[in-house]
């Protein structure tokens, strides 16, 4: 399900990529810009690199790459989730694709099957271990979190190796397909903004090296398993999602930014980014057999936050579905009070940036992998198409 009408044209980037001049042009529908159902992407280029031929994905991470999990192991994500472009709940909080099927779309791979979904799954072309509400330490949100993650991958591989020769052999990856896989991490937030609601900004802050220390550990016992790629999102802007500024403590607006943002909390998770490159820079000293790609998603998603009147969005702290004002209800709920319904979805999810206060729509979501699948905000700057090509950080 990776290709078709809403399919992503797959090209091979020049880098450096004057990628935010593409974005530009498209939007004003000048240059040779091609607009598809997926991304917007220069439709010719030259690199020195050939496209890998990634046989599987294998992604860590919390909601903002969960096709699944949280859904099969608690309640299922409830309409009208997906509505957008599944027309139906697909365990993704989004009404449609998230950052992680884009990526699958431009690797010419299938959207990824959810580990624990064990109905009508398919591991040929990799899994998915993402849960909602995971964090890189125990004791957050979730029970799953990064360190159960890769237990979890550890005995996938086993399994799949021991069935080698049963009837399950073509729903399950191949012994060599483990080194060649594509790693992808996407998590950390839960670890900044649970800490933000049970301690102070400070003591977050502090508990940074100790978070990177967890995650090293975990990279470091997928190297021993055989990955060799990994292509690392660092966090997003926390202080920019409506929830954070809804429920935040003061009330003034001394705290917030130009954007509305609350200030303190995108200052912790900037630290948290800059740590986390220099942690990647030290496991490339460490792995050297290994190819790291860390990833600027911060800037993506803030850049779209600050300009998205521009862009056609609406004020970026609204969003779609549910309710914080008033009334709390998650979205996916129905009430009515006093002849007020809350809860609705909006009716054109494709102009909100955030979907549901904590979650990104399809369309920002879109927009989003349109800037970090080239090469502008990687580091080293090489597309993911390339990202199996060892390349000097710059």
């Amino acid at each position: 399900m990776a290709s078709g009408s809403f399919g992503i044209r797959r090209v091979i980037w020049s880098c450096p990529c004057p990628l935010v001049w593409l974005l530009v042009l498209g939007w004003m529908g000048i240059g040779g810009v091609v607009v598809v159902g997926g991304l917007n992407l220069s439709s010719s280029s030259t690199s020195k690199y050939s496209n890998c031929e990634f046989p599987a994905i294998y992604n860590f991470g919390d909601s903002n790459s969960d096709t699944g999990g949280r859904s099969a192991a608690f309640d299922a994500v409830p309409p009208p989730n997906g509505e957008t472009f599944f027309g139906k709940p697909s365990g993704r909080f989004c009404d449609g694709r998230l950052i992680i099927d884009f990526i699958a779309e431009e690797l010419g791979l299938p959207y990824l099957s959810a580990y624990l979904d064990s109905v009508g799954t398919n591991f040929r072309k990799g899994a998915n271990f993402a849960v909602g509400g995971a964090s890189i330490r125990q004791g957050g949100y979730s029970p799953f979190h990064l360190d159960i993650q890769i237990s979890q991958f550890q005995q996938f591989k086993a399994r799949s190796l021991q069935l080698l020769s049963s009837d399950y052999k073509n729903h399950l990856p191949r012994p060599e397909d483990f080194s060649k896989a594509l790693y992808t991490f996407d998590i950390g937030q839960n670890d900044l903004s649970f800490g933000f609601q049970h301690t102070s900004e400070e003591q977050v802050r502090a508990s940074v090296p100790d978070i990177l220390d967890q995650f090293s550990l975990a990279i470091q016992r997928l190297y021993d398993e055989g990955a060799r790629i990994f292509w690392v999102h660092n966090t997003g802007p926390v202080g920019c999602l409506p929830y954070a500024v809804i429920y935040y403590p003061n009330k003034d607006g001394s705290h917030l930014d130009q954007n509305g943002c609350v200030k303190t909390q995108n200052e912790v998770a900037q630290e948290f980014n800059r740590q986390l490159l220099e942690r990647i820079s030290k496991l490339r000293s460490r792995f050297p057999l290994a190819i790291f790609t860390y990833i600027d998603v911060y800037s993506a998603k803030y850049d779209l936050i600050s300009n998205a009147v521009n862009q056609g969005f609406v004020d970026p702290l609204k969003f779609c579905c549910g309710s914080y004002y008033g009334y709390h209800v998650d979205c996916g709920k129905r009430v009515v009070i006093n002849g007020t319904v809350y809860g609705n979805a909006c009716g054109n999810p494709s102009r909100h940036v955030s979907w549901d206060g904590i979650h990104y729509s399809q369309e920002a979501n879109r927009r989003v992998a349109i800037r970090i699948l080239g090469c502008s905000l990687s580091h080293p700057p090489i597309p993911i198409t390339q990202a199996c090509h060892p390349s000097s950080p710059s």
